[in-house]
């Protein structure tokens, strides 16, 4: 075990935060107040700022950077080689592949699966494409995200949904595949994640 962990983390004894992958990893780095719930398991080379939680039985894999105030749904998997922002809500049972970027404020709601391969397993030269999640968007629950898509600053992407093209900065994606709306003035602001009312 690698890591190093700020003093007002609490870490539960059955969390594995360091695991290594490889001798020549470097230390996770665990900012401070943060709750990492037991089964958990933080690789080497992972970065995370301070106020990060955990759900139970999450896996967060190397090269993969966290912001601040990040709350990491039970069951939720981070499969390597992402960034995430500061502000962001995954909740239980998130799909989160290789290569994904997500910005601040990001809501994606459970069992939501985000891709990153386009034709898995059927061609010699794979391209593993992830999603990128601007900032303020929110997914909801079961909605599936294909490769290379990009949900826009402020989108919303409908419970159930299968988004198959870019979403437009506020607009709403619906159904299967997923067609767009423009959202109501109402719904125009940021997810309000660590924001104090």
């Amino acid at each position: 075990m690698k890591a190093e962990i700020g003093k007002t983390t609490v870490v539960d004894k059955d969390a594995d935060v360091g695991y290594e992958y490889n001798k020549n990893c470097r230390p996770a780095l665990i900012g401070e107040n943060g709750i990492i719930r037991s089964g958990t398991i933080i690789y080497c080379d992972v970065v995370i700022g301070d106020n990060f939680r955990t759900g139970h039985n999450v896996l967060i894999r190397e090269k993969t950077e966290l912001g601040n105030n990040v709350l990491v749904g039970s069951s939720t998997i981070i499969e390597g080689r992402c960034k995430i922002g500061s502000n962001v809500s995954l909740q239980s049972m998130v799909y989160i592949p290789t290569n994904t970027l997500i910005e601040d404020f990001v809501f994606i709601g459970p069992n939501a699966v985000l891709t990153n391969d386009r034709y898995p397993i059927r061609t010699e030269n794979r391209e593993l494409i992830g999603v990128k999640l601007r900032k303020g968007c929110s997914i909801g629950a079961n909605a599936t995200i294909l490769p290379d898509v990009e949900v826009g600053e402020g989108a919303m992407v409908a419970a159930g949904s299968i988004v198959t093209k870019n979403v437009p900065e506020w607009h709403m994606a619906m159904g299967c595949p997923a067609r767009f709306k423009k959202l109501p003035e109402k719904l125009k602001e940021l997810n309000r994640i660590g924001v104090n009312p």
